[in-house]
């Protein structure tokens, strides 16, 4: 993973000591909320409904057993003795106190990590594959050039105040797990170049991404995304925050007509001023070197034997493991969704058993999913067993990866100022009524996702089911939208009859899977693919009560 230098070390010190004496301000009177908010912004700061909220950025999901501990030691210092892992391959304490907040940022420097550029106006923490570098199906390894873009975008002066917030997503990969084409820019890195999806996104107007752009070249990558970004800033709706986003401006435009600018805009700039020389993209690769891998021969006939003798490992194997670029390795997803527990959420310590974990077993390195689950990416066959073990001791063996158990969830109503309605309390209802093995196993891949507002932090337009929470007088209503999905097929849900409420819903997603499982045609068909051969119409009578 990439390393600090002395550039990084004295950028984030100074930073802090900056926004330390901003929070002095605040405190003492100073400072105004309203002064004070852009300020608390660009530093990762949020006043939620109970009390600020500290996103810390983890660059493209990668974090050291290091830098898991620390976060640990914080979760127990500052906050109530838990983190929670986001969609953006984030963590955020929801507890903290803001005159405490300089000395968290303090601690995270110790450890190279920081809260910039979480949260305002600018491009925000770029995302990738949880499995780059590691998996079987991959064409080349997306993480440098995060690295490239993250200190590209670091305070870059004329990206530091655009209409709305800037999200980038980068895959190497023809299975898309990165969700690129619900992005702003979306980057598909293929052995030829880069596919660049521009105006995707969810919330208030959902849209996928259109391709302006096959086969660029690495060497002007980065002159090309300030082309994009430039005719955004220059353009972006700043009179109407609702309308704010790239993808506005690329519905308001075209996409023929966008990418023209962007063409036009590109072949006026002096490229040798943006893009990185070949060194340094050379340089930044080596910061991302395969692990020593151990050359112990693979057991088999052990691994089998523990297979055999117990069915929950068998099970955790099937569905949380993913395929290695080594034979004898695989990658593993810890979830971080047992049943009846707020998805995405983690104790101080369970942080500090994948910190373990990860030493003993997986090289010292995790990565934090969009999904919120935490994944070893190098983990030795013949270590499997033993890795099971001692997460089943701290309840991070639950065996759902992929399956209706494994939803993603904001934080909603319950932490966030912003929604509408709660997401945790109904994840955690749905959770229990699907918490049999054997059924969830028979339903197969399905993915619910839940968001408490139309924000849509809980990325409900790309779940096979997605639950968006709205306000209907007063009463927590939601909406059941279906057919979404965020990878290479992407497509955006539909919401599908009248919305519930809350008690009605974990019944009415009953009563989908179960029409879902008499419409298949075979074991092995997935509810979207049934969903897509049948049509949503088929399965809007099922979400209501009969009369």
């Amino acid at each position: 993973m990439y390393a600090y230098d002395t550039f990084d070390h004295a950028f984030v010190r100074d930073r802090n000591r900056e926004f330390a004496d901003q929070v002095a301000r605040r405190l003492s009177g100073e400072l105004t909320e309203d002064q004070f908010k852009p300020l608390r912004l660009m530093n990762g700061v949020y006043l939620q409904l109970h009390a600020y909220m500290l996103r810390i950025a983890v660059p493209y999901g990668v974090l050291s057993s290091r830098q898991v501990r620390k976060l640990a030691h914080i979760a127990r210092t500052y906050d109530r003795d838990f983190g929670h892992f986001t969609t953006r391959q984030n963590l955020q304490f929801n507890w903290i106190k803001l005159a405490e907040v300089p000395k968290i940022l303090e601690e995270l420097a110790e450890v190279e990590m920081h809260a910039l550029q979480t949260s305002g106006n600018c491009i925000r923490n770029t995302t990738t594959d949880q499995f780059a570098g590691a998996a079987q199906d991959e064409h080349s390894d997306p993480r440098p050039w995060a690295e490239l873009i993250r200190q590209w975008s670091s305070n870059h002066p004329e990206f530091s105040f655009l209409p709305r917030k800037f999200k980038i997503a980068i895959t190497g990969a023809d299975k898309d797990r990165a969700a690129i084409r619900v992005h702003d820019i979306g980057l598909h890195l293929k052995p030829e170049g880069f596919d660049v999806y521009v105006g995707g996104g969810m919330g208030r107007t959902p849209s996928l991404g259109h391709c302006i752009r096959t086969g660029l070249p690495g060497e002007h990558l980065l002159s090309y995304l300030e082309a994009a970004l430039r005719v955004y800033n220059r353009y972006g709706r700043r009179d109407n925050s609702y309308k704010a986003r790239i993808k506005i401006l690329v519905a308001a435009l075209g996409p023929d007509e966008y990418k023209r600018q962007v063409e036009e805009e590109w072949s006026r700039m002096d490229k040798s001023k943006i893009d990185a020389p070949q060194a340094e993209v050379d340089r930044l690769k080596t910061f991302f070197p395969d692990p020593a891998f151990t050359t112990a021969a693979f057991d088999e006939t052990a691994f089998e034997r523990a297979r055999t003798a117990d069915a929950a490992f068998a099970r955790w194997i099937r569905n949380n493991t993913h395929a290695h670029k080594r034979d004898d390795h695989v990658s593993v997803t810890i979830s971080l969704k047992p049943t009846g527990l707020p998805p995405g959420d983690a104790s101080s310590a369970q942080m500090d058993v994948m910190a373990d974990v990860a030493d003993a077993f997986a090289y010292g390195e995790l990565r934090v999913s969009h999904e919120q689950n935490i994944v070893l990416p190098h983990v030795a066959k013949n270590d499997l067993y033993a890795l099971y073990t001692r997460l089943d001791a701290v309840n991070l063996s639950s065996a759902n990866v992929g399956k209706i158990t494994d939803m993603i969830a904001c934080p909603g109503l319950d932490y966030c100022s912003l929604a509408n309605a709660r997401s945790i309390p109904l994840s955690q209802e749905i959770s229990q009524r699907f918490e049999d093995a054997n059924l969830t196993d028979k339903i197969g891949d399905l993915q619910i996702k839940i968001s408490g507002c139309i924000n849509a932090c809980g990325h409900h337009h790309v779940g096979h089911i997605g639950i968006l929470g709205v306000d209907k007088q007063g009463i927590e209503f939601y909406q059941i939208l279906l057919g979404g999905r965020a990878d290479e097929k992407a497509a955006l849900g539909q919401i599908t009859g009248k919305g519930l409420p809350a008690e009605a819903v974990p019944a009415a997603i009953e009563r989908v899977v179960q029409l879902y499982l008499q419409l298949r045609t075979h074991d092995t068909e997935r509810f979207i693919d049934t969903l897509e051969r049948v049509g949503r119409d088929a399965f809007a009578e099922a979400l209501h009560e009969p009369a």
